[in-house]
């Protein structure tokens, strides 16, 4: 969340952002937010002075009863305070309440290169890489591609679990192991720390990570329990330092995270329905970093880098797509998508969000770092590096072949055992 003195100090900023997100609702919180946190200050003073009222009549009607002085007047004063204090108190928490609502649900404030767009149609493309492949024979969809060859099991996974859920089997599941170690070797290379992180977290923690507005209705929570399953390992690599002080030195501090992500995704065509895109489970190896604000910009490009150099490795085409103010979200200041090209679509589609969320995370989960006799707080950013659903789909897809085998991307064939899956012996 926003700072609540970067938002008193530069309110015009705030406001101005917001307009440019087009969200007129979150004008009036913001409004409210500053009309009562003017109120809420007073208050507090109003109830200083009442508890420093209260200890000197204590005083004043002891010094009276030795001096025989009349004390009615003080002793029915004294009387009326608690009730005054118990109420400026309510009053305190109401208008408290109300300002953590407004902090915990103003968006962040947007890098100036953010594209402005209503939707996801806003979103500019920056870059293209890679050659489309062609195909001279009619492309089949995934799903049922590696359900032919026995290598995916949507059926029993949903009698079973329900949809959503599947069972990878053979080739398929020792590609997907090589995709999380390709990926995990890649960077554990660069200096980023291997982590596989909690799979559930307490609502506490989850909500100094992200608005819960935006992800818990696609949650699972567990029943009677104080615990959520995570929706992706960020989250709880976030959460690891909440309330924690870096030391300066200890910054950039770099995580590769590895864990099963639990999301209510549904596919929203048919394409979808029986196979890798949207569904409830996933495993995915996602990049993290908490870094000194003026390194943040340029670190936010090495994620995209990073998630760059493994799909060009895997040879699959791709573009870089600036997310506009319309689709981007509440936590990230700006966010671009890697999207993958599926051929049978005539499409691309996302397989990477990397975003910088400045301080936003840090102010949510009370995570700063020292600078020199002062302390501020840390910005966080995080990137998808492989999902891998998402990628075996991307992989199928552009690898398939006229007799129906798959070849294996040339940097995964020695992990997988095989240049092609699929072909009968």
């Amino acid at each position: 969340m926003l700072d609540l003195r970067f938002i008193r100090e530069n309110p015009d900023i705030v406001r101005k952002d917001i307009e440019k997100r087009n969200e007129k609702e979150k004008l009036e919180w913001l409004e409210d937010l500053l009309k009562s946190d003017v109120e809420y200050r007073k208050l507090l003073q109003e109830n200083q002075r009442l508890r420093q009222r209260k200890n000197e009549l204590t005083d004043e009607i002891n010094k009276l009863k030795k001096q025989g002085e009349d004390i009615k007047e003080k002793i029915l004063e004294a009387k009326e305070l608690p009730e005054k204090i118990k109420q400026s108190d309510e009053k305190t928490e109401e208008l408290k309440s109300k300002i953590e609502y407004y902090l915990m649900r103003l968006p962040n404030i947007l890098h100036e290169s953010v594209p402005v767009g209503k939707d996801a149609n806003g979103n500019i493309a920056v870059k293209h890489w890679g050659e489309k492949p062609k195909f001279s024979f009619e492309l089949k969809p995934h799903g049922e591609l590696l359900h032919e060859l026995g290598l995916v099991n949507f059926e029993k996974a949903a009698e079973v679990s329900g949809h959503g859920f599947y069972y990878l089997m053979g080739d398929i599941a020792r590609l997907e192991l090589a995709l999380v170690n390709f990926a995990v070797d890649s960077l554990v290379e660069k200096g980023y720390t291997f982590v596989e992180p909690p799979l559930m977290l307490r609502r506490k923690p989850y909500e100094g990570v992200t608005d819960l507005k935006d992800f818990e209705t696609m949650m699972y929570k567990v029943e009677d329990e104080d615990l959520l399953l995570i929706a992706t390992s960020e989250h709880p690599i976030a959460a690891m330092f909440m309330n924690e002080t870096f030391d300066e030195k200890q910054l950039p501090t770099k995580f590769v995270g590895f864990s099963p992500c639990f999301r209510k995704e549904l596919g929203s065509h048919s394409i979808d329905t029986r196979g890798l895109f949207r569904v409830h489970h996933f495993n995915k190896v996602e990049q993290f970093i908490f870094c000194k604000p003026e390194d943040s910009w340029q670190l936010h490009e090495e994620l995209l880098k990073n998630g760059e150099e493994l799909f060009q490795k895997l040879k699959l085409p791709y573009r870089i797509v600036n997310i506009c103010t319309g689709d981007i979200g509440t936590v990230a200041a700006k966010k671009y998508d890697i999207e993958a090209w599926f051929p049978r679509e005539n499409l691309y589609r996302e397989v990477i969000s990397c975003s910088n969320c400045t301080s936003y995370q840090s102010v949510r989960l009370n995570i700063k770092y020292r600078k020199g006799e002062e302390k501020e707080f840390v910005h966080t950013l995080n990137s998808t590096a492989i999902a891998t659903s998402r990628a075996i789909r991307t992989i199928v897809e552009n690898y398939q072949q006229k007799d129906g085998t798959i070849k294996v991307p040339a940097v995964l064939q020695k992990m997988v055992g095989k240049k092609v899956i699929g072909k009968r012996e």
